[in-house]
């Protein structure tokens, strides 16, 4: 076979690529508000980016006829294409569900870069009315908070939002409650137990009670312990729990006194019970004397240094 008549063959073949009639799809997804060349044809060329006639609602489908396709594309100047055997071609529009959670989400996401809420506030957003899902155009941002209008004092809101292929704004109202999440008791304990992690159930409870009750944040709780026998389902405050006791009431203790090298001891019963570091009462039990002492572990104690103390063991 000649080279010429390779030569003309290619560029017969290139020709008939060049001039190849748009392809009508059969089934169509489309995001955006209008329906383009690009979206009903395949190697729609240069024309791909023309508007044809606008998009269904957004998670709405419709069926469009082919008589409606060659008007639209012989308005753009497309006199003929390929119909692929079709008599329509079925559009559906991706949506995104907006729902209670989502604007819920934007009321919180504003209030924070208000300041309203800080460190481990939420806010739960309670509607005055039942609120239906909305579908919005599918997108980067379906839903935009347009104004909210927030009233510390009752509690009260009002919000407008832009929602991506609704045309008319929505209006919401109603509360916006804070909350912050309290240690409550997982089990009913003892007065006197050390408190752990899993002593504790992580609960919402109003902001206002917490401030009101004195209620502590879980890290300022473990590892210390309860004052009284307290129930399972309890919120602990702060006044709950004390430093636990390194010597209780009535313990056998080993009393220290230090003097430079010179360390003595001798065997003593706690009068009073102290924390560490705490001071206490405590009997020596061989002079028989009540010394004051500090709790400096548990089973032991020690007096201060010097004659008096000395001469009190």
């Amino acid at each position: 076979m000649s080279r010429p008549f390779l030569s003309l063959l290619a560029l017969a073949f290139s020709a008939g690529t060049a001039l190849a009639a748009p392809l009508l799809k059969a089934d169509i997804t489309v995001t955006a508000a209008v329906v383009t060349m690009g979206d009903m044809f395949e190697e729609a060329g240069a024309l791909a980016e023309k508007p044809l006639f606008r998009s269904p609602l957004p998670g709405t489908t419709g069926n469009v006829e082919l008589s409606a396709i060659r008007a639209a594309v012989a308005r753009i100047g497309l006199d003929a294409f390929d119909t692929n055997g079709l008599s329509q071609v079925r559009v559906s529009r991706a949506a995104i569900l907006v729902d209670q959670a989502v604007l819920s989400g934007l009321i919180a996401d504003n209030l924070r870069s208000r300041g309203i809420l800080t460190g481990d506030l939420r806010a739960n957003v309670h509607l005055s009315y039942a609120f239906e899902p909305i579908r919005a155009a599918a997108g980067d941002q379906p839903a935009r908070l347009d104004s909210l209008r927030y009233l510390p004092g009752n509690g009260s809101f009002s919000a407008r939002f832009l929602i991506e292929g609704v045309e008319r704004p929505l209006e919401i109202a109603g509360t916006i409650e804070l909350v912050v999440d309290a240690p409550h008791l997982s089990a009913n304990l003892p007065a006197g137990t050390v408190l752990r992690p899993d002593h504790f159930v992580m609960r919402p409870i109003p902001v206002q009670q917490a401030d009101a009750q004195g209620i502590a944040p879980l890290g300022q709780l473990v590892g210390m312990a309860l004052n009284r026998q307290s129930r399972e389902g309890m919120v602990v405050r702060a006044s709950d729990v004390s430093e636990p006791l390194a010597v209780a009431k009535n313990d056998l203790v080993t009393i220290y006194y230090h003097q430079g090298p010179l360390t003595l001891t001798v065997r003593g019963q706690a009068v009073t019970a102290a924390a560490e570091g705490a001071p206490l009462q405590v009997l020596n039990l061989s002079s028989r004397r009540v010394i004051t002492a500090k709790a400096i572990a548990p089973g032991a104690v020690e007096v201060s240094s010097g004659p008096i103390a000395l001469a009190g063991l």
